[in-house]
């Protein structure tokens, strides 16, 4: 049971994926917040469980598992959090604002665009957020780890398979619970994206600057940790 334990502690280190929390975040910021996520969250659960199970019976036995854990990660760990370390500087000290007001004066107003976020997302698309979701699941290092010991426990295929979807399942919960929420209580969900909203848009700029800070020094960490072990 210990290195089934060790499979779900990797699904909650899954669960922190520096792009699932921030789509997670664009889609509390657009309408139709449900939709939106049930849609990413259907493409998630399409990529991430047929891969899962691929691995675990076709690739543990050549080695391809261990392979992958080894090699695909670090570096893009270390090259993302030293980017999000930098914007999340710039975003906390204001120097966005700063640049924002130089080109307004040198330029006249024009009509606000959409951002690139909201063009991906769809602004209230589900197809397009499965799209999106089933794309944007790509394997990490705790994604591998976590089918590597699955294969070593070398149990049947009925359990084997119960295990990659269980790990599959938990490590999307920054989806499911909102969605839980809009089930079980969507007037006060609603409410409560609705504050995060308000919040946000008062709090913005200094929230995501230390939200990339945050995510930045994980990922470092993360990348440092992996490339000793």
């Amino acid at each position: 049971m210990g290195d089934l334990g060790s499979i779900f502690v990797l699904a909650l280190w899954a669960m922190f994926n520096p792009t699932l929390l921030a789509a997670v975040t664009v889609m509390m910021l657009l309408p139709n917040t449900k939709k939106l996520m049930f849609g990413y969250l259907l493409g998630a659960y399409l990529t991430s469980i047929t891969l899962g199970l691929l691995i675990v019976f076709s690739l543990h036995d050549s080695g391809g598992v261990s392979t992958a854990r080894h090699t695909l990660s670090p570096i893009q760990d270390l090259v993302f959090g030293a980017l999000l370390l930098v914007v999340g500087t710039v975003l906390r000290t204001g120097k966005v604002d700063e640049m924002r007001e130089r080109r307004r004066q040198r330029k006249p107003e024009e009509p606000k665009k959409e951002s690139w976020p909201e063009r991906m997302l769809g602004r209230g698309s589900a197809r397009v957020t499965f799209a999106v979701g089933a794309a944007l699941t790509l394997p990490g290092v705790a994604y591998l780890t976590a089918l590597n010991r699955t294969a070593e426990l070398e149990w049947a295929a009925f359990p084997t398979v119960l295990v990659v979807v269980a790990f599959c399942l938990f490590q999307q919960l920054l989806l499911e619970l909102p969605l839980i929420g809009y089930w079980l209580a969507p007037e006060r969900t609603q409410r409560a994206v609705t504050g995060f909203r308000g919040w946000l848009a008062r709090n913005g700029r200094r929230a995501a600057g230390g939200v990339a800070v945050t995510l930045g020094a994980l990922l470092i960490v993360r990348g440092v940790v992996t490339l000793l072990t």
